[in-house]
C-alpha cells in the first residue's frame, strides 16, 4: 500500500536538534502511534506534518506529491487536522460557535443559531457528549470536556489525515471509549490517524503500527501487534525504569487534613473526607464529577458556600480565602489545566519554579542570589529530568511533559506538608511519569499528606492507600487498598448519573 504522507530526512533544531533526519510513512486507513520520551520530538514531528512549523531540512510527500505547507490553513486545506495537546478553544464562545467557527451557518449573512446548535448537537452525540448544551460558554467547562471538544471541531471536516497529541490525558475511561469508536470509524473510512500518547495501553488497543523516538531520531517502526510494551518502553527511555511497587515503606499518621460538608452549587455537594500523613489518597470519577472543584475550593481558588476545612489536627477551621492563605499552611495544588491555571507563560523556568518560596533563595537583603537559586533550581531539573538547555530557557520552550515537571518541581521546592496534585501525569512521558510516581511516594513515606486526583484509575490502582469516587457532585464512596475493584470503582463513579447506590 503507498504511504499517504511521507517524511524523509525530516529535522529541525532550536537551540539544539529536536529532529534528525526522520523517515515515517503513514498508511491510509491506518491508526500510527507515536511514542517517546517529553522531548523527544513527537509534537514537533506533527506541527511540521499539520504545517504549523517549518523543518530547517529534509522532504515531504502527500499522496506521492512534493507536501510543503507553510502555515495550519494549507494543511487544512490538503485535509490534514491537528488536535493539539495544548487546547486551541476561545472560552467566551459557546461549544457550538468553536466547534464550526470557520463555518458558522447563516442566512442572508445572519448566523443561523437554530442551525448552530442542531449540528453541534449532532458531532456531539457521535462522540457521546449529546447532553452537553452546545450553547454553554468552552470557559464554564472542565479541561476533559474540552479536550472532546476540540476532537468534536475535527470529526465534521474533510478529513484525511488526522494527528491527535495526547487526546485521552483528561479524559476517563467512558469517554476514551467514545473517542476510541470514532477513531476507528475514521480508519475504517480511509483516514490516516498518526495517535500520540504516553499511555502505551491504549495503544495496545488502538493502533496498528507504531514509531518510537528517542532525542530527535526514530529508533523503529513496527507492528505493534508482538511488540511487548516492555519493549517500547526500554526503547523510548534507554534505560530500566526499576521497581513499579509504590505502597510500601509508608504507614499511615495523624489526620493533616480534613474537609467537612463541603458545598460550592451542584458540582460540590456536602463532601467531607480526610486525609492523612504518611498516605496516599486518590480521587477518581468521570469527567465533571466535581473532583476538581473540591480540590479548587480546598485551596481557596474557588469560594465555598458552606462547610469547613481543619488543618494539621487543629480544632479550629482554617481560615482560607484565597490561594495565598492555602500556601502559607502548607497546602499546595497542582491545577489539572496546566497553561491557563499553573504556568507564568512569559517567564522561564527559574521564575516558574521557584516562584513558590522565593525567601527560601532570597538574601536578607531582599535579593535573589542568582548562584544559589541556579543550584537549587539545577537540582529539580536533575531530579525529575526536565528537558531543558538552562534554567533561564522560557517555559513556553518546553514540551507540555516538561512543563508539568516544572510546576511538579515548584511545589516540591516549596516543601508542603499536603500536596494535592489534579492530573499529575498529564502528557508526561512514561518514564518521567514512574519518576513522579516515586516521588509521590517518597513523599508520603516521609509523613506528607498526598491527595491524587486522576482520570487515569491504573494510576490510582498503582499509587494509593486509599480512592474516594465522586459521582455527580458527591462523594460516592471510599475504597481501602485490597478491598477495590476496578469494577466497583466504576459502578461508584456512574452511581449518581444513574441514580444507583455505590456499594463501598
Amino acid at each position: 500500500m503507498a504511504p499517504l504522507i511521507s517524511t524523509r530526512g525530516l529535522g529541525k533544531t532550536y537551540a539544539t536538534p529536536v529532529l534528525d533526519g526522520v523517515d515515517l510513512d503513514l498508511l491510509p486507513g491506518e491508526i500510527h502511534a507515536l511514542v517517546g520520551e517529553n522531548g523527544a520530538g513527537k509534537s514537533t514531528l506533527s506541527r511540521i506534518i499539520a504545517g504549523l512549523t517549518t523543518p530547517d531540512r529534509g522532504s515531504m510527500s502527500f499522496e506521492g506529491r512534493p507536501y510543503a505547507p507553510r502555515s495550519k490553513a494549507e494543511g487544512e486545506a490538503a485535509g490534514i487536522h491537528m488536535v493539539m495537546q495544548e487546547l486551541n478553544l476561545i472560552g467566551t464562545l459557546s461549544v457550538a460557535e468553536n466547534i464550526f467557527l470557520d463555518h458558522l451557518p447563516n442566512r442572508a449573512g445572519w448566523i443561523d443559531f437554530k442551525k448552530l446548535q442542531r449540528d453541534a448537537t449532532e458531532i456531539l452525540t457521535r462522540i457521546g457528549m449529546g447532553d452537553l448544551d452546545p450553547r454553554l460558554p468552552v470557559e464554564q467547562l472542565g479541561v476533559g470536556q474540552q479536550q472532546m471538544v476540540e476532537i468534536a471541531t475535527s470529526l465534521w471536516r474533510h478529513c484525511r489525515v488526522l494527528i491527535l497529541d495526547e487526546p485521552t490525558a483528561a479524559l476517563t475511561a467512558p469517554e476514551v471509549a467514545h473517542l476510541f469508536d470514532q477513531v476507528r470509524r475514521l480508519r475504517s473510512e480511509g483516514v490516516a490517524i498518526l495517535y500520540i500518547s504516553h499511555r502505551l495501553e491504549e495503544i495496545r488497543q488502538i493502533a496498528d503500527r507504531i514509531s518510537v523516538l528517542r532525542d530527535g531520531h526514530l529508533v523503529t517502526t513496527r507492528e505493534v501487534a508482538g511488540f511487548s510494551l516492555d519493549e517500547v518502553v526500554r526503547l523510548m527511555v534507554g534505560r530500566e525504569l526499576g521497581s513499579a511497587d509504590f505502597t510500601s515503606g509508608r504507614s499511615r499518621g495523624p489526620v493533616a487534613l480534613a474537609a467537612r460538608n463541603l458545598r460550592l452549587g451542584d458540582k460540590v455537594q456536602d463532601i467531607s473526607f480526610e486525609a492523612h500523613r504518611g498516605e496516599i489518597l486518590g480521587f477518581a470519577g468521570l469527567m465533571g464529577s466535581g473532583r476538581t472543584e473540591t480540590m479548587r475550593a480546598i485551596f481557596g481558588a474557588d469560594t465555598l458556600e458552606s462547610g469547613q476545612v481543619f488543618l494539621h489536627g487543629n480544632k479550629t477551621p482554617a481560615r482560607i480565602r484565597s490561594p495565598r492563605d492555602a500556601v502559607r499552611q502548607g497546602i499546595a495544588l497542582l491545577t489539572e489545566d496546566r497553561k491557563a491555571q499553573g504556568l507564568f507563560l512569559a517567564l522561564g523556568i527559574r521564575e516558574n519554579l521557584t516562584i513558590s518560596d522565593l525567601r527560601r533563595v532570597a538574601a536578607t537583603t531582599g535579593w535573589l542570589p542568582r548562584a544559589l537559586e541556579t543550584t537549587q533550581i539545577r537540582r529539580w531539573i536533575d531530579k525529575l529530568h526536565i528537558r531543558c538547555n538552562s534554567p533561564d530557557q522560557g517555559i513556553t520552550e518546553l514540551s507540555g511533559g516538561n512543563q508539568q515537571k516544572v510546576i511538579v518541581a515548584r511545589w516540591l521546592f516549596r516543601d508542603c506538608d499536603i500536596l494535592i496534585f489534579d492530573e499529575p501525569t498529564r502528557g508526561v512521558d512514561i518514564g518521567a511519569r514512574f519518576e513522579i510516581y516515586r516521588l509521590l511516594a517518597d513523599l508520603a513515606a516521609e509523613g506528607k499528606a498526598v491527595v491524587v486526583v486522576s482520570s487515569d484509575l491504573n494510576e490510582l490502582l498503582m499509587l494509593c492507600d486509599r480512592i474516594a469516587v465522586m459521582s455527580a457532585g458527591r462523594l460516592a464512596a471510599e475504597f481501602q487498598r485490597g478491598a477495590w475493584t476496578q469494577d466497583a470503582i466504576m459502578a461508584a463513579a456512574l452511581s449518581g448519573h444513574l441514580g444507583t447506590p455505590a456499594v463501598n
